[in-house]
This record gives structure tokens, C-alpha cells and sequence, in this order.
């Protein structure tokens, strides 16, 4: 079969199969970051993003192909999530302008388009860094100019495009040392190639391997949305009235008596409610839905290990509070001077960002990374003249930026990356002065704190030198693991060791929902007998993943 020019009707099936494959393959993606931290997420984030994209053009019903490549950008641009969501939808922002208003495509045009979204996605990165997503689509788009000067069929083309990603790929730890020292490739970079996997077989008419992925991407839409439905319900209507989260971290003593089958827990639990979602991995269930006996549903994961992450909420007090505030909801309000949104996660971090003077607080952090239709709709929410973004994780910035350029708003980021640094933008905050110089004052502001972080490390690894064991307790020092330990408190000493200096005069601590006052106490004691001109503030941040967050200054 040869195929001379490329339609809508046909690039829309690209695009939805290149959507399907990711969705198969995102845990694998996942599984490539290289923190070996709770919070491999570009294969989600790239997931979410593209099914974004997807979904817009599933809304089409038309052969020209500039306008399936407009609306897959659109989508892929309101859907971003996390760095690697966003590079993906400026590579197929590009894509959609090179191809200009064309109805139809040859193999050049198609090589134009591949260009120019390359162009846009490295102007789009401040410090474009290779070995990643960025050089994947790189080199293939060279590949598509080159084979575009001799190459008609556009099957045999895309065949040459996706084996030169696929090499591209296997490069990417050459040129990027801490992949080697890790042992693996791109994650981005997988990303790509998986979307270009699916294209080609969606010009061949071939179907792909299912892949490891069993929860379909519209379920898990479905459950992380349940909310938004309560609008159009009545409180009697709600079945099951206990939206259930929780995790079980596998303990090898009770699967041992009690060997797990994902497919066998999710069928028990389907019978205890619905809006069910189940995932897990090597180390980790990953329970959400919606049920009337929320104990027994926790009851039987415990049969595999330990229960961590749980939260519980009455929808049908939700809802009944939802219908009763809506008229206020719905009441125009004046737009105010002045709005700041920051992210955060953890109720207590919530609440210590709207004490500091925060307009909306997203929710989101490692793991969860809001998109820009997130940040968008957050801006229309604040009702303000001038806003400022606090992203508070560099895996948010560019999401963030995105959503500044769009808004009609005067919209500024502060480019925090951790949570103290937003914390202390925030203290830099002062409502006399315009949003320029508050912009500056808040990012100067943020370089001054020093960032530490308690997590477990999710495999074993070896990282810059420090050799990780699967399940022990990791110091992470802005950003760079300094220390491990099997025992979470001897984890802490050694991070604190590394991190506060003879200068410094203030520890902030900022406990997670994992720890208990007991072991904040102890915690307390041993930095008051060892770092005795320290003077010591304790906020429970009720964070995930990070069982500390500790800001010096």
C-alpha cells in the first residue's frame, strides 16, 4: 500500500492511535525518571496532556488536515501538564503552523510540519537541555527534511522518521551523564517515540500490543472529576456516599499468605461501590472509589500491606454544601487589585498559603501537575487585574508560563520551584507596590532559602555516587540526593548535616501526613540539642510523597 498524501479523516486516526498507544504505555514511561522518588510522572503528564489533545479532535468532523492539526494543538495546549506535556504541545503547536492552511499533505509538506514544531518546542525551553524530548524530535525532524527530498510514500517516510526517534532514543544517555549512571533512557524521549509508534500504525491499519496500562485513561478521568457531576444531581441520588482514597504499600509477610492479583481486588471492590480506579506497580496499590462502607474496602487491601494516603469524604455533605452556595458561586464579583495563585498539596500547605494572603491554591505537586487549563482556569477564578503565579515545582513552570501567555489578564510568574521558595516569595509580597516590582522582590526573595526533602525511594539505584536501596528513606538537598538510610530519622540527621550551615538562623519544618507528632517531637529535640542557634518553626503541611519539607534560612 502506498500512500501519496496524508488527509484529515487519516491524521485523525494518527492522532487517536498515537493517544492509545501512550495510554498503553505510560507506566512504562513512567518507570524511566530517573529520581528513583515517588513522583515519576512524564508518562502520565504526557498521557494527560495528549489525551487533551485527542479529545478535541474526536469533536471533528472534517478531511482538512490543518484544521485536525489546529485542534489537536489546541487541546494538547489547555491540556499541558508538566514540562514534558508542555514541550509535547509546542512540538505539535509548530507542527499545526508549518503545515499553514493546507487541506491535504505530501511527504514534504508532512516534513515541514515536523520541522517547525521542533523550532517551536526549543524556543519554548529557556535552556533547551539535549538528551531529551527535545533532541528525539530533533533528530527525527532532520530525518523527515532529509527523506522528504527523495521519499514520496508516506508510510515508507514515517517508517524512516520513527526508526531515527527510536535511535535518537538509545543515544539520549550519551548525551545525558545522569541517564548512563542510571541506566536508562529518556523518558520524553519514550514518550515521543510511542506517539510516532502509533502514527505509523495507524497509516498501516496495524494494531499495537496493548501494553502494561489496564486502567484506561477516561476512567481515571472519570474518577479524578466525580465532582464536577454533583452539579446536575440530587443528594438522593448519590448511591455511595464515601469518595475512598488509599494506598498499600505491599508488605512481603502478608503476600506471602495473601498473594496479590490486581484483577481479583479490583473485582472485590467493584461490588463494594463504583467511580472505581485501582493501579498498582511493584511496590504500591492505588485505590480510588466511591462507596458506603469505605472500612471494609481498606479492610482488604490491608490484606497485602500496610495502608498509607487515606482520604475520605462525605459527598453527600459536599454536594448538599455545593447546591446550597451556588447562587452565592454564581453572584458576579468585582475584580479586587491584587491576586496571587500558588500549588500546593496537603491541607495544611493549603491553608499556610491562604494565611500568607494566597487567592487560589491549586491542588497539585510532584505526582499531580496541574495543567494549563488548570493554571487558565484559576486565573479566571482569582478575579483580579494583576495576578502572580507561584508554581512552587519546577515540573509546573512552563505550564504556568503558558497559561500567563494566554491570559487577557496582566499575568506575572514567580518561577518558585519548591514550596519554601513559594512560601517565601510569598513573605516578599507587598500590595502597594505594582506587580513588576513585585514580581522581582518575590523572585529575589525565593533564591535566599535552601530546600530539603524526606521521601522513600521507589527502586533500587545508584545516583551520584549514592548507591539507593528499593523502600529506604532519601535526603534530597535542593533537588540532589545527598543521603539514604533504611531508618527515616537517621535519614533526616544525615540531610540536615548537609544542609544547615554556621550561617544559617531559621529551620522551617513542614511535616507530612505520614508523620506523627510523636516523631515531630523527637524530631524537635535532637535539631534543639544539636543545632542550638537555630531557631526552629513546625507547620503540619499534611503533605504526600515527602514525609519532611524543611526551608532553611
Amino acid at each position: 500500500m502506498t500512500v501519496e498524501k496524508l488527509d484529515g479523516v487519516t491524521l485523525t486516526q494518527m492522532v487517536l492511535s498515537g493517544a492509545h498507544h501512550l495510554t498503553n504505555n505510560a507506566n512504562k514511561i513512567d518507570a524511566l525518571n530517573v529520581f528513583p522518588v515517588p513522583d515519576g510522572d512524564t508518562g502520565t503528564n504526557m498521557n494527560l496532556s495528549m489525551t487533551s489533545g485527542a479529545n478535541e479532535v474526536k469533536k471533528l468532523n472534517t478531511n482538512n488536515v490543518s484544521e485536525v492539526a489546529n485542534a489537536f494543538a489546541k487541546g494538547l495546549l489547555m491540556g499541558a501538564r508538566g514540562n514534558s506535556g508542555v514541550i509535547l504541545s509546542q512540538i505539535f503547536r509548530g507542527f499545526a503552523r508549518g503545515m499553514g492552511k493546507k487541506e491535504e499533505l505530501t511527504v514534504p509538506d508532512l516534513a515541514a510540519a515536523f520541522d517547525a514544531g521542533v523550532v517551536t518546542a526549543y524556543k519554548a525551553v529557556m535552556k533547551p537541555v539535549e538528551g531529551t524530548i527535545l533532541t528525539v524530535a530533533k533528530d527525527a525532524g532532520k530525518k523527515a527534511v532529509s527523506e522528504s527530498e527523495k521519499e514520496t510514500d508516506i508510510i515508507v517516510f514515517m517508517e524512516k522518521v520513527l526508526a531515527e526517534a527510536k535511535a535518537s532514543l538509545q543515544r539520549t544517555p550519551d548525551l545525558l551523564p545522569v541517564l548512563k549512571e542510571v541506566g536508562v533512557v529518556d523518558s520524553g524521549g519514550q514518550g515521543l517515540v510511542t506517539i510516532y509508534e502509533g502514527f505509523l500504525a495507524a497509516l498501516k491499519g496495524e494494531e499495537l500490543p496493548e501494553g502494561t496500562t489496564e486502567v484506561k485513561m477516561e476512567e481515571m478521568v472519570n474518577a479524578e472529576h466525580h465532582k464536577v457531576t454533583q452539579d446536575f444531581m440530587n443528594t438522593s441520588d448519590i448511591v455511595f456516599g464515601y469518595c475512598t482514597e488509599f494506598m498499600v504499600k505491599f508488605e512481603d509477610e502478608k503476600l506471602a499468605e495473601n498473594p496479590f492479583s490486581e484483577e481479583e481486588f479490583r473485582n472485590e471492590l467493584s461490588e463494594l461501590g463504583d467511580s472505581l480506579l485501582v493501579v498498582s506497580d511493584e511496590d504500591i496499590i492505588k485505590v480510588h472509589v466511591h462507596s458506603e462502607t469505605p472500612g471494609t474496602c481498606m479492610t482488604l487491601g490491608q490484606q497485602f500491606g500496610s495502608l498509607i494516603n487515606i482520604k475520605i469524604e462525605n459527598m453527600r455533605e459536599q454536594h448538599t454544601a455545593l447546591v446550597g452556595d451556588q447562587e452565592k458561586r454564581s453572584t458576579p464579583k468585582e475584580k479586587s487589585e491584587y491576586a496571587i495563585i500558588t500549588v500546593a498539596i496537603g491541607s495544611g500547605l493549603k491553608a499556610l498559603f491562604e494565611s500568607l494572603g494566597a487567592s487560589v491554591v491549586i491542588e497539585g505537586g510532584q505526582t499531580m501537575n496541574p495543567s494549563t487549563q488548570d493554571i487558565t482556569d484559576a486565573i479566571k477564578k482569582a478575579k483580579a487585574k494583576s495576578i502572580l503565579i507561584l508554581p512552587n515545582n519546577k515540573n509546573i513552570l512552563m505550564a504556568a508560563d503558558q497559561a500567563a501567555e494566554l491570559a487577557k489578564e496582566n499575568v506575572k510568574v514567580v518561577p518558585t520551584k519548591t514550596i519554601p521558595q513559594g512560601i517565601s516569595a510569598m513573605l516578599a509580597f507587598h500590595p502597594e507596590s505594582d506587580i513588576n516590582e513585585n514580581r522581582d522582590a518575590m523572585d529575589e526573595a525565593r533564591k535566599h532559602v535552601k530546600t530539603g526533602q524526606i521521601t522513600y525511594a521507589v527502586r533500587d539505584t545508584k545516583i551520584e555516587g549514592i548507591t539507593i536501596e528499593n523502600g529506604n528513606f532519601m535526603g534530597i538537598d535542593e533537588g540532589k540526593i545527598v543521603a539514604t538510610h533504611k531508618e527515616k530519622s537517621e535519614a533526616v540527621k544525615l540531610l540536615l548535616k548537609e544542609m544547615i550551615s554556621d550561617d544559617d538562623e531559621i529551620l522551617t519544618i513542614l511535616y507530612g501526613e505520614d508523620v506523627d507528632d510523636i516523631e515531630v517531637k523527637e524530631l524537635v529535640s535532637y535539631i534543639e540539642e544539636t543545632y542550638e542557634d537555630v531557631e526552629i518553626e513546625v507547620h503540619n503541611g499534611n503533605q504526600p510523597i515527602y514525609s519532611y519539607i524543611f526551608s532553611v534560612e
